[in-house]
């Protein structure tokens, strides 16, 4: 049985990973920005500090250590470079990126004090592969993918297995965290969301059986598959791939602004 954190647990894929953990046994701390209260949760802002600290003083006090930190907290935006504001890019960079880089700060030492621990890190297919009028969401989730990559190898010496986890679309209320000034992005965003055959259930518990045999990247779903491979081996099919889809955005783009 291990000891999980998981951020961004109160909706989502943070929910059905924790709802998978606790099926398969294990002891769960669910955490988000939201006041619900309750033994098994506590407030925390990936944006804050002091929440972390808050954080590893719980896993220390009541569990004695952590086993498994899963920084799966996180926000939709996207947009074309000259039409997202710079204070949207502040944000999601606050958000998606810098909050996994302080949760990995926060317990690593815990971590190296005991010689043992795993860091779960939710990417997203957009950190392997980079569609058009996404660049801040593409940036910091290829900011996600590279923290974790550097971090395997880093705290490899300590005992400790880091993994991060790389889905393509899915059903979820991730798509209620759009907004900003590219609102005919947004809505293309949404729609790929609510329209995905997937669910946050499928996602996780895809991620769980990684997690279970220690795999550093875990791409979870058939068409995030598709697109890196493509991307690996048939580069010119993939650039074809992301003008086309460029081409299409660009028109829906100028109809919608007029």
């Amino acid at each position: 049985m291990s000891r999980v954190l998981v951020t961004g647990a109160a909706s989502g894929l943070g929910a059905a990973l924790v709802a998978r953990f606790v099926a398969d046994g294990h002891q769960v701390l669910s955490t988000d920005v939201s006041d619900q209260g309750g033994p098994s949760y506590l407030k925390l802002d990936v944006r804050s500090p002091a929440d972390w600290e808050a954080a590893v003083a719980w896993c220390e006090d009541n569990w004695g250590g952590l086993d498994i930190l899963v920084n799966n907290a996180g926000i939709a935006t996207g947009g074309r470079i000259d039409v997202e504001t710079l204070d949207e890019w502040d944000r999601v960079v606050d958000i998606n990126l810098m909050g996994v880089v302080r949760g990995c700060r926060a317990f690593v030492p815990m971590f190296k004090r005991q010689r043992s621990g795993y860091i779960v890190n939710t990417a997203s297919a957009a950190g392997l592969v980079h569609p058009p009028m996404m660049s801040s969401y593409n940036t910091v989730k290829a900011g996600v993918v590279a923290l974790s990559e550097t971090l395997s190898h880093e705290l490899h010496p300590y005992g400790i297995n880091v993994s991060v986890v790389c889905p393509s679309f899915f059903r979820t209320n991730l798509a209620d965290s759009i907004r900003g000034a590219d609102s005919a992005m947004g809505a293309t965003a949404r729609q790929l969301i609510e329209k995905s055959p997937r669910s946050a259930d499928d996602i996780a518990t895809v991620v769980v059986a990684g997690i279970n045999k220690k795999r550093h990247l875990i791409i979870p779903d058939q068409p995030a598959r598709v697109a890196y491979w493509t991307k690996r081996l048939a580069r010119p099919l993939y650039n074809s791939q992301m003008r086309r889809i460029a081409a299409k955005a660009r028109l829906r783009a100028e109809a919608k602004d007029g």
